[in-house]
């Protein structure tokens, strides 16, 4: 068995993401079990290069996890020879500077969404990689999650028949930083520094009906800022200049509509985070993160309206869960090892700076409907 050693800068890895997810639960697994397989028996092993703006957090993190390589200096990290990828988890407004920047040093390159501030730049960003011949990837993590790839089972096993319809709930209640510390930080509130819940969450949501359902030709979106002021990591109360949730429906190809909410300032009452119901003609399914469950036409029960009278069905026991049938995996571990096999071995990966650029667009056309109070029809973007 060779092992095949490949350097990764991690920018932006002492953020919340690009630790936690990124490197602890992607690359650092990876390492632990034993690195990513190949079909030739070659295994490749990351190297992690970590990168970062604050030297004391990279070497408190470094030594956590008995790491030596880590730099503040991008600039000479791109320069090495030993470095293949370059990974950005920055905030958006730093992403298309370091983006170009790996361009040019020819590294392949791998990234957090938003690809980019606007779908100009996204683009230029997808055909300047193209022309330097680098390979690249654009993290979509919700297609590997459990619940996702039951629902996306049932789709391929023709379970709902004609799909008719997706309803889309998103969100919890992120505190206002006074009395309890936000969740959150606070630069997600202000539109002045790349915040907001449509920048943050379209994007996802467009990957995840492209992929499943089709591709969407149609926005109308109705934002709100529910909560305008909060309190940041220093204490200081801030205005939210950006939106903290965002109403909007979306019209796909085949006539399919999914309406989606999406909301900072919202409490759960549902089991996961996010929920998706997709109602067909045969079947509907309400997936999470994790858990999907069905119900068939044939056992589909037959409510009838009645105000006067209390409901006295468990609606929720009449629904069945989808097994689990396979082992499920860190669903960015598992899109990371996919874009490892594609860079080193050539294997197919999808989620490239074009798919990433149409997420940035339904963004940006989101945002436009809800400023214009408009239906917005979205083009397809070629590259």
């Amino acid at each position: 068995m060779t092992r095949r050693s490949i350097g990764i800068i991690v920018n932006g890895v002492t953020g919340r993401m690009g630790y936690r997810q990124h490197l602890v639960r992607s690359l650092l697994a990876i390492r632990e079990s034993g690195g990513v397989a190949l079909a030739d028996g070659t295994t490749i092993w990351p190297e992690p290069v970590l990168v970062g703006r604050n030297e004391t957090k990279l070497r408190e993190l470094a030594e956590r996890h008995g790491l030596t390589d880590w730099t503040t200096d991008l600039t000479s990290a791109l320069a090495r020879d030993d470095v293949e990828i370059y990974f950005d988890a920055q905030v958006t407004q730093q992403r298309e500077k370091a983006i170009r920047q790996a361009i040019e040093a020819g590294k392949h390159i791998y990234t957090e969404k938003p690809l980019a501030e606007d779908t100009a730049a996204a683009l230029d960003l997808a055909r300047a990689a193209d022309a330097a011949g680098v390979r690249t990837g654009v993290v979509q993590d919700k297609l590997f999650l459990p619940g996702l790839r039951k629902l996306k089972r049932l789709i391929d096993g023709g379970f709902f028949g004609r799909i008719l319809s997706v309803r889309g709930e998103f969100g919890y209640w992120v505190f206002e930083g006074d009395w309890q510390p936000a969740q959150r930080p606070s630069w997600n509130y202000r539109a002045e520094d790349g915040g907001g819940i449509v920048v943050d969450m379209f994007p996802h949501w467009h990957y995840v009906l492209e992929e499943l359902f089709g591709r969407v030709t149609a926005v109308s979106c109705v934002t709100a800022t529910h909560l305008p002021e909060r309190v940041d990591e220093a204490g200081h109360a801030y205005a939210a200049t950006a939106d903290d949730a965002a109403y909007a429906t979306f019209e796909l190809d085949g006539g399919l509509i999914a309406q989606i909410n999406s909301s900072w300032a919202v409490r759960v009452y549902r089991d996961e985070l996010v929920e998706f119901q997709v109602d067909g003609t045969e079947g509907s399914a309400i997936a999470g993160l994790r858990n999907c469950r069905v119900q068939h036409r044939a056992v589909t029960p037959k409510p009838v309206w009645n105000p006067d009278l209390p409901a006295t069905e468990d609606f929720r026991a009449q629904w069945a869960e989808v097994p689990d049938n396979e082992d499920f995996d860190n669903g960015f571990k598992v899109q990371w090892e996919a874009y490892l096999r594609h860079v080193v071995a050539g294997e197919p990966f999808r989620w490239d700076f074009l798919a990433g650029a149409r997420g940035v667009q339904l963004a940006e056309l989101g945002l436009r409907s809800a400023r214009e109070g408009c239906r917005v029809e979205v083009p397809e973007l070629r590259s």
